[in-house]
């Protein structure tokens, strides 16, 4: 894969099944080539089994088919080939890399297997790129000369040291989490949302990534702390030259002093020490700090295959509508007006010959 990116491991998609068992139904292609193993791809299916999607969409930041690039068309069309076999009418991929192989693949093979497919932007990731040499250099001298930062952490120097540590063990990890998961709660809350760690299953899941992956520097969850008080983390990796920043929170309390903003500096500075990486991984979100940090991006689409020509148009009528919506601000706000009223509690109312065979599981 170009990139590899860690939600593509086996680690990683036992871990979402272990989790979500209770609604998530695995589907697993495989696709091989006489008797070698060159494709696989995990699925989920729906209770009904009729639509399926990716494993790990709602848990992994990127999405793909796995394979090398030279067998994804002929892999994408045999997974395509073998769901309509299997009378799924429905396919929705989300978070697919826009640069990715599977991309021109998808759209070849939909036109051969008759599936209407719309492809429209998901997410923008902004990514750091280390660069190499002076360039990496002057990125380092560059963050550690932001009188911003500077500011920050004197003013929290004041309470006690400031510390970063890096956790890689199941155990530490477990230690940890119930603080992390405290906070992500609160910080959530503070700004009238739902933080996805309300939900045991996503807990779960961050619990078995780190038993899965204990015994290497794959999970990498950091923690900073002032004096013997812990304010900010990061559920993170380090993978094949890649430090992704997954799932940060930090301590409201502390706000003032932007404890998320400098660890995340922190990261970057020690990530431009180390030659085998490559970048740090800012993942899906649109945050204004992220913009700030990040010199390069990464596009993600969203993708929906169907047999049904009429539920194709409804989905493309769906995603104009929302983005006329949202470009324009006083029908967004009638909208949202619109929506809480109604919220309100009322008082009475051809084909050509394929070495690739897929196997489904």
């Amino acid at each position: 894969m170009g990139p590899p990116e860690v939600f593509y491991t086996y680690e990683w998609a036992c871990a979402v099944q272990a989790a979500y068992r209770e609604s998530l139904h695995p589907l697993l292609f495989l696709g091989y080539e006489a008797d070698e193993l060159v494709g696989v791809v995990s699925l989920a299916t729906d209770e009904a089994g009729r639509v399926a999607s990716f494993l790990a969409g709602t848990t992994a930041d990127y999405c793909d088919f796995v394979s090398g690039r030279k067998e994804r068309a002929e892999f994408v069309a045999g997974v395509l080939s073998k769901l309509k076999e299997l009378n799924f009418r429905d396919l929705t991929l989300a978070n697919l890399p826009g640069e990715s192989a599977t991309v021109a693949a998808i759209r070849a093979a939909a036109e051969e297997h008759r599936f209407h497919v719309y492809m429209r932007p998901a997410y923008v990731c902004a990514q750091v790129d280390l660069g190499q040499g002076e360039a990496r250099q002057g990125l380092k001298a560059s963050l550690q000369g932001k009188k911003k930062l500077r500011q920050y952490l004197r003013a929290m120097e004041r309470e006690g040291r400031v510390e970063v540590k890096h956790l890689h063990s199941a155990d530490e990890i477990a230690s940890a989490l119930p603080r992390f998961v405290t906070a992500h709660v609160a910080r959530f809350r503070s700004m009238g949302r739902i933080s996805n760690l309300e939900r045991a299953e996503r807990q779960h899941f961050l619990a078995e990534l780190a038993a899965r992956f204990t015994g290497t520097d794959t999970v990498t969850f950091t923690e900073m702390s002032v004096g013997d008080r812990a304010i900010a983390w990061n559920y993170g990796f380090q993978h094949q030259g890649s430090w992704f920043w997954y799932m940060p929170t930090f301590d409201t309390r502390d706000e003032a002093n932007s404890p998320g903003y400098c660890l995340l500096a922190q990261i970057i500075i020690e990530a431009c020490g180390r030659p085998e990486m490559r970048l740090v991984d800012l993942g899906l979100g649109a945050e204004g700090y992220k913009e700030r940090f990040g010199n390069s991006s990464r596009q993600t689409l969203y993708t929906t295959l169907t047999l049904s020509r009429a539920r194709h148009w409804r989905e493309v009528a769906r995603y104009r509508a929302a983005t006329t919506i949202k470009n324009s601000p006083r029908i967004e706000t009638a909208i949202r007006g619109l929506r809480a009223a109604l919220q309100r509690p009322t008082s009475g109312g051809k084909k050509k010959d394929s070495n690739v065979h897929v196997e489904q599981l």
